[in-house]
């Protein structure tokens, strides 16, 4: 694989462009094929096959690990289920605990530092009990992490912290880690209910990696996901907004077109990974790459 392909290497400044492999195909051949046409030799992990990186066996992992190296792919990021929305606030800290282990062991071995987090989804708490956990246990957790080397980046998506800007900022200040920075989602604005552009301002200072989706919002109040800049998300202006302020990371599609994990949505096949593949190079034409979309969709998904 060329290192950034058609893409290139710093297109406007920013790093490299990447994905959730997963959202391509669940195995990681299929993962890989979809980088390849893209021209892209980096992957953020998730699952592989669906079992989460975390809880692929040692032996799994170790042929995750070869396989990758043998194919000249780096990682850039690592999702991991810390205080996603299937951990509400009342769980227990410990699980959360024991996957930070497994990942910074992983992380180790994969030369990778961003660990994805979220804020924990309420659980009947009073808000400023469920504020207070949630600050106790990512201090608890950058704690961890700041011992392992490696840089927790929180999501504007599910938890306390998830769609406002101003607990976003508080739950970075109050922790005060250099193990906690922030993980801007270009598209989750559109079902939280907030213009990801805005809320961008705010906290670029601390943003460390990027995902990139788009959406609209349908006639019945939901979600519809589409290709990077087609939708009402935002995308174009978070970009311009990102290189403003000097963002040099990762840029990692995740455009839910195939995969859904929170909806339990999961394509296979060529459908996911032709998915995967026009959304990269959407996105690489709104970065000027010049590389076309191969078909249009016949609409948001």
């Amino acid at each position: 694989m060329s290192r950034h392909g058609a893409a290139g290497s710093g297109v406007r400044g920013f790093g490299q462009l990447t994905g959730i492999g997963d959202e391509a195909a669940p195995g990681t051949d299929g993962q890989l094929a979809a980088l390849r046409r893209l021209g892209w030799n980096t992957i953020e992990l998730r699952t592989v096959d669906g079992t989460a990186l975390a809880d692929l066996s040692v032996a799994a992992f170790g042929t995750l690990a070869r396989r990758l190296a043998d194919e000249g792919v780096t990682v850039t990021a690592v999702a991991s289920r810390i205080g996603n929305w299937s951990r509400p606030i009342t769980g227990r800290l410990g699980q959360d605990l024991a996957e930070l282990d497994v990942l910074a062991e992983r992380c180790a071995t994969l030369r990778c530092r961003l660990v994805r987090i979220m804020s924990y989804p309420n659980d009947g708490l009073t808000q400023t009990d469920w504020a207070d956990r949630v600050l106790a246990r990512t201090a608890v957790l950058a704690d961890r992490a700041e011992r392992a080397g490696l840089v927790l980046a929180h999501e504007n998506c599910a938890g306390w912290a998830g769609d406002r800007a101003d607990r976003a900022l508080r739950l970075v200040r109050a922790v005060d880690s250099p193990a906690l920075r922030l993980l801007f989602d270009t598209g989750n604005g559109v079902p939280y209910g907030y213009r990801a552009p805005d809320m961008l301002r705010d906290l670029a200072p601390y943003v460390v990696h990027v995902h990139i989706k788009d959406a609209v919002r349908t006639p019945d109040g939901g979600t519809a996901y589409t290709l990077p800049g087609a939708g009402e998300a935002g995308v174009a202006e978070c970009l311009e907004l990102l290189a403003a302020h000097g963002y040099t990371g990762a840029l990692s599609l995740e455009p839910h077109l195939a995969v859904r994990p929170h909806e339990g949505l999961a394509l296979a096949g060529e459908d996911a990974a032709d998915l995967f593949v026009r959304a990269g190079q959407a996105l690489a034409g709104l970065l000027g790459a010049g590389q076309p979309v191969t078909g249009p969709l016949d609409g948001p998904v």
